[in-house]
């Protein structure tokens, strides 16, 4: 008799790669006030003066290049992970997504009405603490079971950035390709506005405030998304025994005017080209599921711009997706053995 489920929980797509679809997705994901930080009146009118009347048509053309027969390859691989990952438990598991289909509430009211469900370990599927991703992941599990009275507890694993089996599992999906002739690797992580660091920190004084403040420590790395990147980036190149001018660091998926992390991935692509790199390759550690930022601004975008610049291969090494050291490292994390 089990008393335990498992529920996953990614970013999410649009249904359908076209304009209406991603318009509602857009709205969705824009209106959330821990993506756009404004309050509601501001956020509303950005969204539906800037955003909707131009934006659905160009990420919509985007969608097209990568939607596969399976439909948004961010859902389809997810979906292959849950699989992979039911095999591995024998609990109930489920896989939800933030914005669009499968939501957490639908999820987390299945596998609350399963019998004996007493207790849900929710794991929002991204390595580094952000409040535009695990926060609202978390906040979003939280309503649902508030406003539906749900008797179960929920059981929030923290972030997985620096454990040493998912560093280990990133490494063993990136080997093919660094065992082969490459001059450098890029980390592109995907960006977040400065104001998102700050404001994530709980002393208000560290976080970008502090000269080199990812390497003084401070209670402010528990929540610091830059940070997190660059341990993650720290142990994968001890890991893959990478020396150091043969990597770099960047930050992808710039929108809107605030200041964002930087140096940002198009500028860096660009500088690398220009000093004679012909083969780069590009890894995307934020993201576990290979989606829009990755096949479509990376493999696509980045890789015309590395070409332009006068460079020849930029490789976009593929996420974890359902590698089997990914599947075995999320039942650990889910299993409390770690």
């Amino acid at each position: 008799m089990t008393s335990q489920a498992v529920l996953l929980a990614n970013l999410g797509s649009p249904d359908q790669p076209d304009i209406p679809s991603v318009r509602r997705y857009l709205n969705q994901f824009l209106m959330d006030p821990y993506v756009i930080q404004l309050p509601w009146i501001l956020r509303r009118l950005i969204v539906s003066l800037f955003v909707l009347p131009t934006r659905p048509a160009k990420s919509a053309h985007a969608y097209q290049s990568i939607w596969t027969d399976a439909g948004s390859p961010l859902v389809s691989l997810s979906m292959d992970l849950l699989k992979a990952v039911q095999d591995r438990l024998s609990i109930p598991v489920g896989m939800s997504m933030r914005y669009g289909s499968p939501s957490i509430e639908s999820e987390l009211l299945r596998l609350a009405a399963l019998p004996d469900i007493r207790e849900i370990v929710f794991l929002p599927l991204y390595p580094h603490y952000a409040e535009s991703t695990v926060l609202t992941s978390i906040r979003e599990a939280e309503r649902v079971i508030r406003q539906h009275g749900l008797q179960i507890e929920l059981v929030v694993p923290t972030p997985f950035y620096d454990r040493p089996q998912y560093i280990r599992a990133l490494v063993d999906s990136t080997r093919p390709w660094l065992e082969e002739d490459f001059d450098h690797v890029l980390f592109s992580y995907h960006g977040l506005p400065e104001l998102h660091i700050t404001k994530a920190d709980p002393t208000r004084v560290h976080c970008l405030k502090v000269k080199d403040c990812c390497n003084v420590p401070s209670p402010a790395h528990a929540t610091c998304y830059r940070y997190q990147v660059m341990v993650t980036t720290g142990l994968f190149v001890e890991e893959a025994g990478l020396k150091q001018d043969q990597y770099s660091v960047s930050f992808q998926s710039r929108l809107g005017r605030a200041k964002w992390l930087e140096p940002s991935t198009e500028e860096v692509v660009i500088e690398l080209a220009g000093k004679g790199v012909k083969k780069l390759l590009v890894l995307c550690p934020a993201f576990v599921t290979d989606c829009l930022e990755t096949l479509e601004e990376i493999e696509i975008q980045a890789a015309e711009t590395f070409r332009q610049a006068g460079g020849e291969d930029l490789i976009l090494i593929p996420c974890l997706n359902s590698h089997p050291a990914w599947v075995e490292t999320l039942a650990t994390i889910v299993s409390g053995n770690h």
